[in-house]
């Protein structure tokens, strides 16, 4: 690879702490990798569009139209925009199966300093 091992061990700690049921923000780079990776919540991961098969994690992922990761540097905030159908689903769907994701992040952007917000259907919820 060419990288020095110090690198390689900070990557591979970040990957190992970034889920959610034992992880948290150990580094800038772990941060920023719970921020990406907690947020990955759109319609094009489901895979089965069979809507009558459907669990609650393909519903919510289907739901979602819209999935938006912003940075406003000015501000120190960090603002994960989400558009949910609620025809497909209701919001409280998203929260019972993110809510540890969504806590998770908050606590990686505390680590970086910034602030964390997440909008649903352009209402801002933290």
């Amino acid at each position: 690879m060419g990288m020095p091992v110090e690198e390689r061990t900070e990557i591979m700690m970040a990957i190992g702490n970034h889920d959610e049921n034992t992880g948290t923000a150990i580094s800038d780079i772990s941060a920023a990798l719970i921020l990406a990776d907690k947020s990955d919540v759109h319609r094009n991961r489901v895979l089965n569009t069979n809507l009558a098969t459907f669990e609650i994690h393909d519903r919510v992922n289907y739901a979602v139209t819209d999935a938006e990761l912003e940075i406003d540097s000015k501000d120190r905030k960090i603002i994960l925009n989400l558009t949910i159908d609620t025809k497909i689903c209701p919001v409280l769907d998203y929260f019972e199966i993110f809510m540890d994701r969504t806590m998770m992040s908050k606590y990686a952007a505390k680590f970086l300093n910034i602030w964390f917000e997440l909008v649903i259907n352009h209402t801002k919820l933290l």
